[in-house]
This record gives C-alpha cells, sequence and structure tokens, in this order.
C-alpha cells in the first residue's frame, strides 16, 4: 500500500483528471472497478476566488468514495493560495493536486499548466506558499518540458521536492507534442531514481500489458491512466485481477451497453437528464469502440438528448448483435 502522507492508495492503479469526464459519476465507476486513486477533473483558481457557481458545484465530493485528487490550475501566487485553502478546508479531497501539465491554448495563455514550467522560480513559489498554507498534501502533474529543446522536467521537479510537494506524476510528453507521438518512459525512470517521493507514470498505457511494461521499465510507484478507460473503465478491473493474481472476467459487448445505461443514469441522478444526456452524447459512442457494426449507432448517439432517446438506440445496436451473432 502506498502512502502519501496520511493518505493511502490501496492499488497503484490511479485515474488521471480529463476534463469534462472525471466527475462525481465517472470517478465513483472508477472506484467500483479497482482505482487507486481518482483525479477530479481541474478547476481554475479565479473561478474558485470569484465563487463561480458551476465551479463550486465540481468541488462537491461523496463520502463513499475516496481517495479522491482535486486538481488545481492558475498562475497568480495570491488566488493560487485562495483557492487551495478553499479545496483545504471546505471541500472533502485528499490530495491537492497543481496541474503543470495542461497543454490547451486557453490554459497556458494563462501562464496556467504546461506554461508554469517555463517559469521554474515562479512554479516553486506558487507550490512551496501553497504547500504552507493547506494541511492536505499537496502534488504536481507535470509534462517533460514546453518542447524537446526545453525539457527541464527533473531540475523543476527537484526543486518541487525540497518546496514540500509530496508527489509527482509525469506525463512523458512535452506540452508542444500535446497527445501526439509517443511518450517516453525513459524519462519517468529518471525521474523515480532521482526523488524520494513517490512518482507516477502517465502516458500511453492502454491495456493490462502497458500497465505491467510501465511499471518494469521505469519503477513507478504508480501507473496514471486517463484516455483508455473513457467508455472502457473495465480495463482497470482487468489490471486490478492481474495485481491480485486472479482471473479477470471478460466483458462482453452486451457488458459494455449495460454501463453505458448505467453511466448515463449516474450523471442523471448528479446533473438531470439535459445536462447528463449533453454529456453522453461525447462518452456513449466510446463504449461502443471496436464492437461490430457501430458506426451508425455511434453517429446517432452523437444526437440523443433524453435517456429514452439512449436506451432507443442502445437497445436497437443490442438487437442488431444478436442478430448477427445468430446468423452466423
Amino acid at each position: 500500500m502506498l502512502k502519501i502522507k496520511e493518505v493511502e492508495i490501496r492499488e497503484p492503479l490511479i485515474v488521471a483528471p480529463m476534463a469534462g469526464i472525471s466527475n462525481e459519476a465517472f470517478r465513483e465507476l472508477c472506484f467500483e472497478f479497482g482505482a487507486g486513486l481518482v483525479y477530479t477533473e481541474m478547476v481554475s483558481d479565479k473561478a474558485i476566488y470569484y465563487r463561480n457557481a458551476r465551479t463550486m458545484e465540481m468541488l462537491k465530493i461523496g463520502n463513499e468514495h475516496h481517495p479522491v485528487s482535486m486538481q488545481l490550475f492558475g498562475s497568480d501566487v495570491n488566488t493560487m493560495i485562495y483557492a487551495a485553502q478553499v479545496l483545504d478546508r471546505e471541500t472533502n479531497c485528499d490530495l491537492i493536486d497543481i496541474n503543470m501539465g495542461c497543454p490547451v491554448n486557453k490554459v497556458v495563455k494563462t501562464g496556467a499548466g504546461s506554461a508554469m514550467m517555463k517559469d521554474e522560480d515562479h512554479a516553486v513559489e506558487i507550490v512551496k506558499e501553497v504547500v504552507k498554507h493547506v494541511s492536505k498534501p499537496v502534488t504536481v502533474k507535470m509534462r517533460l518540458g514546453w518542447d524537446l529543446q526545453h525539457m527541464n522536467y527533473l531540475s523543476l521537479a527537484k526543486k518541487l521536492e525540497n518546496a514540500g510537494v509530496s508527489l509527482i506524476a509525469l506525463h512523458a510528453r512535452t506540452r508542444s507534442q500535446m497527445y501526439e507521438g509517443h511518450s517516453d518512459w525513459s524519462h519517468i525512470r529518471v525521474l523515480k531514481k532521482e526523488l524520494s517521493i513517490p512518482v507516477f507514470g502517465n502516458g500511453d498505457v492502454k491495456s493490462m500489458e502497458d500497465y505491467q511494461h510501465m511499471i518494469d521499465e521505469t519503477g513507478c510507484d504508480a501507473v496514471m491512466i486517463a484516455r483508455a478507460l473513457v467508455g472502457n473503465p473495465f480495463l482497470l478491473k482487468q489490471i486490478d485481477d492481474h495485481l491480485h493474481g486472479t482471473e479477470s472476467k471478460t466483458y462482453d459487448d452486451s457488458d459494455k451497453l449495460d454501463y453505458c445505461l448505467i453511466h448515463a443514469k449516474k450523471l442523471i441522478g448528479l446533473y438531470g437528464e439535459k445536462n447528463a444526456l449533453s454529456q453522453m452524447r461525447g462518452l456513449a459512442p466510446h463504449y461502443l469502440t471496436g464492437m461490430y457494426g457501430a458506426a451508425s449507432y455511434k453517429a446517432r448517439l452523437n444526437q440523443i438528448r433524453t435517456y429514452d432517446d439512449l436506451e432507443t438506440v442502445i437497445g436497437e445496436y443490442r438487437s442488431f448483435l444478436i442478430q448477427k451473432k445468430e446468423s452466423l
């Protein structure tokens, strides 16, 4: 069992933060399938500072499933301190993570996300002040650097460790790579050897075999998975069973369709049908990825407006699969 200060992480299986996805419904599914720690989607320091209603709603974390890391992004020392104190004192999160990895323009143009790595002194100042003003463990998720010519992850990580960070998660790509190309796990191995705090590896883990390869190649304390889990939380169970040496259940097409509906119901319970189905238009097609003859049904799922719409499309696709199987 891994401990981040007093926070116990039962499995070295971590779910990364994903914007528009890592809400309470998704987190609940991830814990159900064996995750040891799940991150929230990132929240803005400025939005917390101004008590934006939607953002404050995102800070709600239930009592049933833990530990949860809440990820914060920003670049102003004072508002980052204020926002971190809100997370520390007013939310049920277990860890406070500072985002130094997000590559999207609307984040980096404010000096936050990956852009923080361009000014090590400023990044360290923010972290040092946040650590000083909160009681919960503070962690950082970063990339290798801004681009291949400026890969400063190691020097920055050492400074962050000295500033009081309790763990670093490294996405082994640069900002300029965005999500393209291949992550270079050799840098995760370097970071693990150089730091005394835990290191999480992140990047291109899409299967149980990938998970084990990252552990073997890098020696990281835990593996963080992101996009491969969208529409496929079953991967967590396969890895968890592997970790415990138990035979893993095979999730067939019918199971995937069932969990698409379960995911939708969880979202409806949290956000109401309209908002939930708005999210499911982007999520539901992922549950059909790789399944036979799914293209036209995935297109229809992009148009759903109600739970009945979703249930109808899933039901018709299920019937299509049964008929195909019977004809073979």
